[in-house]
């Protein structure tokens, strides 16, 4: 195999990107006939009906105390990825989950592992979006498993719950082929999103854990590994159980970087990059000696810039955050901006909610929620019609909490270009571009954080959904763009690979 110059991660991020040039040969039309079905089945099993504890008539019994535990991991479970929509179809009828999936293809799936409860026995269960169940398709113990794949991480000692989403590749490379893994993850990240604010809702906390032996947590679960994978495990302490009120973990373990790999032919390199940013099991993971990213200031502080304050007022969820659960199963995706302004203290309230987590305490959500490494991340902001900020390319400094203006420009036009087309770039009133400088990234983690980056990325951009619908906002993720020309045109430093892109505006 020969030696290459830049690692698997950063050789897949440069074959899957788009150009003007070649993005018309890449485009295939779709084969109706393979669409792959968005739910996995399981002939047997015992079944554990979640419907009647989120039913409104049930509600009055929910004091009690084996009733409240119930209705807690029913909330949890359907505020995290939960049917909330169902719409007509020329083939089969489109079912909207809670959180946001590229095309609707929902590739994750969301399996429950109980070390054993008075209410829930040991094992493992599915989760059953189509009818609010969990199928506990496994009776054994396999918690002790579960703690040998994640290297004996410290939120598994106490917990009694574990989530673990997995992905069913084809489910998006049906449509975007090996970009599909980008978009995988995007998906994940909006899933952690929803996971973590539904365990605020329900008095949990989930913690994340991104480090663990793939191939013990895939046979732990039974998936065909070609097929399926494992992609993020969340310890769920209970916070009604003050041994379970415990400090954070270590979320991201590092893999090894592969610069040594034959050619890969388009419609493998997917799978060759999942491959390749497995953990082993025999890997000497020692948590102790990993330390995320920090610094007291902002990556960026171009010279001479206009510096725009962002602090603000917290967005305001109500009574026992019932605000926020109403948004998440209300959460839609905007198909079409009016092209009208946002204020530009509805976008300090996006920014503050989605990069200000300490302010949001006093209201019942976490602190500081948990992410791979929200340091690698970097956001930039096109503005195009923020009544009360001037137009142009910011970049967002969330320890100083300002935007620093780097392009003066209305960007609209280019937006639609960079979009590919669509209308959503060039019709937002503000377009915010996540980033990061992959090289930095893989020299610290190995080729395993490109999962990092954009499941980090796709929390956020959750956040960011959540926000703006709250304040009636209209809300779109993009993952499909020309990578190297946004950066050319909006003036972000060339080594910031875009990992998304979230539109902001008003609804059309």
């Amino acid at each position: 195999m020969p030696e290459h110059h830049k690692s698997i991660a950063q050789h897949y991020h440069d074959r899957t990107k788009y150009h003007p040039e070649t993005i018309t040969a890449k485009s295939q039309g779709l084969d109706w006939n393979k669409q792959p079905v968005p739910f996995k089945d399981y002939k047997i099993g015992t079944s554990y009906d979640l419907k009647p504890y989120i039913q409104e008539e049930n509600l009055a019994f929910s004091d009690e105390p084996v009733a409240l535990w119930w209705r807690r991991l029913s909330r949890l479970l359907f505020c995290s990825y939960g049917l909330t929509a169902k719409l007509p179809s020329m083939m089969n009828p489109i079912y909207l989950r809670a959180a946001p999936s590229a095309g609707g293809l929902y590739p994750a799936e969301v399996y429950l592992i109980s070390r054993g409860t008075p209410l829930l026995p040991a094992g493992l269960y599915s989760y059953q979006p189509q009818t609010h169940s969990l199928i506990h398709f496994w009776e054994n113990d396999v918690w002790q498993s579960l703690q040998t794949a994640c290297f004996a991480h410290s939120a598994l000692e106490k917990t009694n719950l574990a989530i673990v989403t997995t992905a069913v590749f084809y489910r998006s490379a049906w449509r975007y082929q090996d970009r599909a893994y980008r978009r995988i993850f995007l998906d994940t990240g909006h899933l952690l999103g929803n996971i973590e604010l539904a365990c605020a809702l329900n008095d949990y906390r989930a913690h994340l854990i991104g480090g663990f032996a793939d191939e013990i947590v895939n046979q732990l679960l039974y998936l065909d590994a070609q097929q399926e994978g494992a992609i993020a495990v969340v310890a769920l302490a209970d916070l009604l159980d003050v041994q379970q009120n415990f400090s954070v973990g270590i979320t991201a373990l590092p893999s090894t970087t592969q610069t040594n790999y034959p050619h890969i032919p388009d419609g493998e390199l997917l799978g060759y990059c999942h491959r390749a940013t497995q953990i082993e099991p025999d890997a000497e993971a020692d948590s102790s000696e990993v330390t995320p990213t920090t610094s007291l200031e902002d990556k960026y502080n171009f010279p001479f810039c206009l510096k725009v304050p962002t602090a603000t007022a917290p967005i305001d969820w109500g009574l026992n955050l019932e605000g926020l659960e109403r948004t998440i199963l209300r959460r839609r995706s905007t198909r079409a901006y009016s092209g009208a302004d946002l204020t530009v203290d509805e976008l300090k309230a996006l920014l503050d909610f989605t990069y200000q987590p300490q302010n949001y305490i006093e209201q019942g959500l976490d602190e500081a929620p948990d992410y791979f490494d929200l340091n690698l991340i970097e956001t930039f902001v096109a503005v195009s019609g923020v009544s009360g900020l001037e137009e142009g390319c910011y970049y967002y400094a969330p320890k100083a909490q300002e935007l620093r203006q780097i392009r003066f420009k209305n960007f609209r036009r280019e937006l639609h270009y960079l979009c590919l087309g669509q209308e959503l770039g060039r019709d937002a009133a503000a377009v915010l571009f996540h980033t990061a400088d992959l090289k930095t990234a893989v020299t610290q983690y190995g080729d395993r954080v490109y999962r990092y980056l954009h499941m980090d990325a796709g929390h956020l951009g959750q956040r960011l959904n959540l926000a703006a619908i709250y304040l009636n906002l209209g809300v779109s993720g993009i993952g499909g763009f020309f990578d190297d020309l946004v950066n050319e045109v909006l003036g972000i430093p060339a080594e910031e690979a875009v990992i998304y892109i979230t539109t902001i505006g008003r609804q059309r």
